[in-house]
């Protein structure tokens, strides 16, 4: 078998109806006929773009090369462990919510689906809704959904670039327009539509409403100071971690060499802004820039990030411990 190497990602462009066609906010010269609501980049169909694993799949390649690839701390050695995804929204999503693990090894699936969103652009009316209002009920709120208001009754929130929102499994909300969106996840896609505004699709309600929690731990993360590199032109913040996933945002002017996970996680690279050059023992240097997506297997060490001029990425990672769900604001 052959070794491992830094695996670039091709994006799966998913269209939604409350999508965008022009994306070049994060891809420059992609425009659709099609509203894109999502671009998918290390889904279980997502393939590889570089070296000589190109066109293959996650999914093959987690269950082909295991731990090797996707860390000891995955629940599953043959599944990849996060899901991560760019987000369009140009008009308000359906009103849905997601199981915890528990709901969802109780409904028939395998993982809840406890995710959180990076705020990469949003205009000044950005919002997204999390959670029901205080003192708001699950009956009151299925009883709103048959009135046609459900929207009334959830908790809207003013959204800026920079911010990074927790979003716990059973916490019922929805993206508003004029946000772009760095989304990670636990590596499931169950969700259960609550409320569509009238669009044609099908509604969950039944295993929907079992799985709303009526107070839940989502809310922006209080972002902590910034951990300096290299005196004062480089710095990292820890954004979010939780139970399921560590999120962490670096801003480099000069070369950075990534710590390594101690086989323990897999690493998922996403560049926000910016460009540079990705450099790893064995392999050949591979350029990268805005809106490209790395996935750093769990045994390499000695990844090294070189900046042209600046780059921002987002690296999302398994934690090596357990962690508590995040502290929160609303």
């Amino acid at each position: 078998m052959h070794d491992l190497y830094p695996l670039v990602m091709s994006p799966i462009f998913d269209p939604r109806p409350w999508g965008a066609r022009d994306l070049s906010p994060i891809y420059p010269h992609h425009h659709f006929e099609e509203k894109i609501g999502e671009a998918w980049l290390t889904g279980d169909h997502s393939k590889v773009a570089n070296g000589w694993l190109r066109g293959q799949s996650l999914a093959k390649l987690s269950v082909e090369y295991g731990r090797d690839l996707v860390g000891e701390s995955a629940p599953d050695p043959a599944r990849f462990p996060l899901l991560v995804k760019f987000l369009f929204p140009r008009e308000k999503l359906s009103v849905q919510v997601h199981p915890d693990d528990e709901t969802a090894l109780r409904l028939g699936g395998t993982c809840g689906k406890t995710e959180c969103w990076y705020v990469v652009h949003a205009e000044a009316s950005a919002q997204v809704a999390l959670g029901l209002r205080p003192g708001v009920t699950r009956a009151q709120f299925a009883h709103s959904i048959h009135e046609k208001r459900a929207e009334e009754l959830l908790n809207w929130v003013d959204v800026r670039a920079g911010e990074m929102i927790y979003v716990a499994g059973g916490t019922v909300h929805t993206l508003g327009p004029g946000s772009i969106i760095v989304e990670t996840q636990q590596q499931s896609d169950i969700t259960y539509r609550l409320y569509d505004y009238g669009r044609p699709r099908e509604l969950h309600l039944t295993d929907g409403l079992s799985a709303l929690k009526e107070s839940v731990r989502s809310g922006k993360v209080i972002r902590p100071a910034p951990t300096k590199i290299h005196g004062e032109r480089s710095r990292c913040w820890r954004l979010v971690a939780s139970p399921y996933f560590v999120v962490e945002l670096f801003e480099l002017n000069e070369p950075y060499e990534l710590r390594p996970e101690g086989r323990r996680s897999a690493q998922v690279l996403v560049v926000t802004e910016g460009s540079g050059v990705l450099e790893s023992e064995g392999s050949e240097p591979m350029a990268i820039a805005k809106s490209d997506a790395v996935v750093v297997p769990a045994t390499l060490a000695g990844i090294r990030v070189r900046p042209q001029g600046s780059i921002g990425f987002l690296k999302s990672s398994l934690p090596n411990q357990e962690m508590p769900e995040p502290v929160t604001e609303l």
